[in-house]
């Protein structure tokens, strides 16, 4: 047996362990599902996958063929040996080639003749590239395309494609609902989980390339030696599957670990301390990818504590990373007491600072203003700061979105915001074009399926697809996660991407419809609460968001309010500053209006905003039916949580609705008009209700 066979072995039956050996359908494959082709087109298949032909010994050469003998032994119901030489007619090559054309992680898929044989070459100019590849040749068995004759090339669209985790130490997950943190802190550094190794192959299997592995609300202990080695077993099993690993970094770390007086960026001995932390992560973790972090924002310490700028405090940080080769990512979500609007604060605070930060600083900015709302427009600063490198962060865990109770595809939030022209620094420029990096705050925990319900895989699934590819269209990867991950029955695929698709909407319409934001409870956003108005800052309030009463509802962002649109280009503020081109969607987040003014339906705001409600809650009864229609296409335990977990979505949509009724009934002190429900329960009732241990909640 040659070494790399035999480590090939080994890594075999290393993760093997991880799926577990039970056949129930609980989702923890995943879309990795590779369950027979059926025939005719599995004889095709295996006509073009005899063996598979590897020879580098690298740690994420051996993953990616240790993937295409697990795929394809599982797809085509036999097993497709490793050699280091073709024998066969249909072999399948693992190949380095020259980069020139594909970049550090891009492949090729092509057929051709090896030796005069047939063969079907994947080829990168990495290591990482072949695993990329090898994924992408199992994708298209999954999905049932030809293999031949087969000529694609692929590269990332985006350079870092990572997941954050907000995880703390003791397992607690913020805004999580799957259960703990996969990190299982007290058993490391010596236990190495077979979990995560599945969750390493899932995310490469998408093109994820790094992850934070703690919390942006951060605590310094994970920086203390002790931890650090526990770090550095979560990196060594990663690493295999071309994942690197970054921490969330606590500012004042210095201070809280260190025993220095001060954090202050500028002074030379805490300069000196973080470079000092940084070569002890190198020496342990030789491909710590940086630092993640949250800095004076929502009570979280940083430089402006010092009278320092973003800049000076993120530059600090650079430095004592750059010989290193590593990487900071500065988030610009901050929002402060005094501001008359919150969605402008990121704005003022990081584009004034453009062109100071240092080549290895990325500002990472959230897709909009606000917070990771149901919809929002996008965030101002893409397309603003040219000098300096952006990430665009998603949250993939459904905080403001029903938690993972509700379905909400999220491809399609995400295609809008990547799709937003910003008209910065040409006419056709999107927000595709300005980032460098797509960071996602990830939904996965300890649950069987990962994410707390069937459906919120997906959006894993899509993060990571368009993360790669940020000019996918969200349809195109809900057909394809669906393929993967319930069958390849057309009318299967239909049904269930149709629902996928209309999911989201149907969010917005019974939770904040027309352009409404930030009406849900208070500190756990759980359920609706717009008539709250009693919190410390004013901007802790839903009611601060919706500025709803008897004269009208809305909250003006124009030139005559908070002039928040003027954060826009000039074609974007022309075209928002007047009601009637502003898009209905956007309606009420950049103006206030009267309830009886007129819409484009003929119907009043008041009547559109209670037929918006309706709409939402008539479209997810809908997508119970369609569910309802495959009862005999799905198997029973993943079919039974689905439709529990719609029936849990109808009744809090119909909560949503009727308790946001009553308050704009309340505020607006209008009868309902004739042929509309009324709510079931009286303002008071949705008012006292309480939730003291929904979950995810901070702490």
């Amino acid at each position: 047996m040659t070494r790399f066979a035999l480590a090939l072995l080994i890594l075999v039956t290393g993760f093997l362990g991880g799926e577990g050996r039970a056949s129930a359908e609980d989702g923890y494959r995943l879309w990795l599902r590779y369950d027979p082709v059926e025939q005719p087109a599995r004889d095709q298949y295996r006509r073009l996958a005899c063996q598979i032909v590897a020879t580098s010994g690298s740690e994420i050469a051996r993953s990616a063929a240790v993937e295409l003998q697990r795929g394809l032994g599982g797809l085509l119901g036999a097993p497709v040996p490793v050699v280091e030489r073709t024998s066969c007619d249909g072999a399948i090559l693992l190949r380095r080639e020259p980069a020139s054309d594909t970049g550090p992680e891009g492949y090729k898929l092509r057929s051709g003749t090896v030796d005069g044989r047939r063969a079907t070459v994947i080829s990168a100019g990495s290591d990482r590239g072949l695993l990329y590849g090898a994924f992408a040749l199992l994708r298209r068995v999954q999905t049932r395309q030809s293999l031949e004759p087969l000529n694609l090339r692929e590269r990332p669209g985006v350079a870092l494609r990572m997941l954050n985790h907000w995880d703390n130490l003791d397992r607690h997950v913020e805004r999580g609902y799957a259960g703990q943190s996969l990190w299982d802190w007290p058993r490391l550094p010596l236990w190495r989980d077979p979990r995560i190794v599945d969750y390493a192959r899932a995310n490469a299997s998408v093109g994820i390339n790094a992850t934070v592995l703690n919390n942006v609300n951060s605590n310094a202990t994970i920086l203390t030696p002790d931890w650090i080695a526990k770090v550095r077993t979560l990196a060594d099993q990663l690493r295999p599957w071309g994942i690197r690993v970054f921490l969330s970094a606590r500012f004042s770390a210095p201070v809280e670990i260190g025993g220095l007086p001060t954090a202050d960026p500028l002074d030379p001995a805490v300069r000196r301390w973080w470079r000092n932390k940084s070569d002890e992560l190198y020496v342990a973790i030789p491909d710590f990818g940086g630092f993640l972090v949250k800095a004076n924002s929502e009570g979280q310490p940083g430089p402006q504590d010092y009278g320092r700028s973003h800049a000076d405090g993120a530059n600090m940080l650079a430095e004592a990373l750059a010989p290193h080769g590593g990487q900071v990512l500065w988030r610009a979500f901050v929002y402060a007491p005094s501001a008359d609007d919150r969605v402008k604060q990121g704005y003022a605070e990081f584009q004034p600072l453009d062109g100071r930060f240092a080549a290895n600083v990325i500002v990472q900015v959230k897709n909009g203003p606000l917070d990771f709302q149901p919809r929002e427009p996008f965030h101002p600063l893409f397309g603003a700061m040219p000098g300096t490198q952006l990430a665009l962060e998603v949250q993939l865990t459904k905080e403001y979105l029903g938690f993972a109770t509700h379905l909400a595809y999220l491809g399609p939030m995400w295609e809008e915001v990547l799709q937003s022209r910003t008209y910065r620094p040409r006419q056709g420029s999107r927000v595709r074009d300005t980032v460098t990096v797509m960071a996602g705050v990830a939904n996965s925990g300890t649950d069987r399926n990962w994410t707390g319900s069937h459906f919120d895989q997906a959006n894993w699934f899509a993060f990571g697809r368009l993360a790669w590819k940020p000019d996918s269209s969200a349809a195109a990867i809900a057909d394809e996660w669906t393929k993967m991950t319930w069958g390849n029955e057309p009318g299967k695929v239909a049904t269930i991407t149709r629902m996928m698709m209309q999911s989201r909407g149907a969010v917005v319409d019974y939770m904040t419809p027309l352009g409404l934001a930030h009406l849900m409870g208070s500190g756990h956003h759980h359920g609706p609460a717009p008539w709250v108005a009693d919190l410390e800052r004013a901007d802790w309030n839903p009611v601060y968001y919706h500025r709803a009463g008897r004269d009208g509802i809305g909250f003006d962002r124009t030139a005559s309010g908070s002039n928040a649109l003027g954060q826009y280009a000039p074609p974007i503020q022309r075209r928002f500053a007047q009601v009637s081109t502003t898009p209905e969607p956007y309606l009420l987040w950049f103006h206030h209006l009267a309830w009886d003014r007129r819409m484009r339906s003929g119907r009043t705001l008041w009547e559109e905003l209670l037929g918006r409600y309706d709409r939402g809650v008539e479209s997810v009864i809908a997508m119970r039916s369609s569910w309802a229609t495959l009862r005999s296409e799905i198997d029973e335990e993943r079919y039974a949580q689905v439709a529990a977990f719609l029936a849990v979505q109808e009744d809090e949509a119909r909560w949503w609705r009727d308790a946001s009724v009553a308050n704009w009934q309340d505020a607006s002190r209008r009868p309902l008009p004739r042929g509309v429900r009324a709510p079931a329960h009286p303002l008071s009732y949705y008012q006292k209700l309480r939730f003291p241990f929904a979950p995810g909640q901070a702490r």
